[in-house]
């Protein structure tokens, strides 16, 4: 009875896999059927427990990051976040009120990141972050 009560677990979880695509649920569910496997190889819940917490703690630690980085690749950067550490060029005088500058060939309005650094423009800076249509930039002390 109780491997069938495993069984039905890891069967349920692996389903439940395909709504979430994290890996997560596919480890749990083949951590259930070998606690099943061991149910019926032993007939002793303490030990089909045991295999379960075994192998899925194994299997999310070890396993699962492999198949992340297999079947989603890497994360790559889109819209603002691939901004952020870019290059770009004063254009204006950049202080903590305001300021331009040019930014992937497009004009933004620019903040300093230090509130105390006033750029002048021609001087090149790191997007330290982006903040609503403003890039926070700062420059190398010279």
């Amino acid at each position: 009875m109780a491997a069938l009560i495993w069984l039905i677990g890891g069967i349920v979880l692996v389903a439940a896999e395909i709504l979430s695509g994290d890996f997560f649920l596919l480890m749990l569910g083949i951590g259930a059927l070998t606690a099943a496997l061991a149910e019926v190889l032993f007939g002793n819940t303490l030990i089909s427990l045991g295999v379960f917490a075994v192998s899925s703690i194994g299997l999310v630690t070890f396993a699962r990051p492999w198949f992340k980085a297999r079947f989603h690749g890497a994360i790559v950067p889109d819209n603002v976040q691939a901004l952020i550490g870019g290059k770009a060029t004063a254009l204006s005088r950049v202080d903590d009120s305001g300021g331009q500058v040019k930014l992937n060939g497009e004009v933004w309005s620019a903040r300093s990141f230090d509130d105390k650094q006033v750029i002048e423009p021609g001087t090149s800076v790191t997007v330290m972050e982006i903040t609503g249509a403003t890039a926070i930039v700062w420059a190398e002390p010279v």
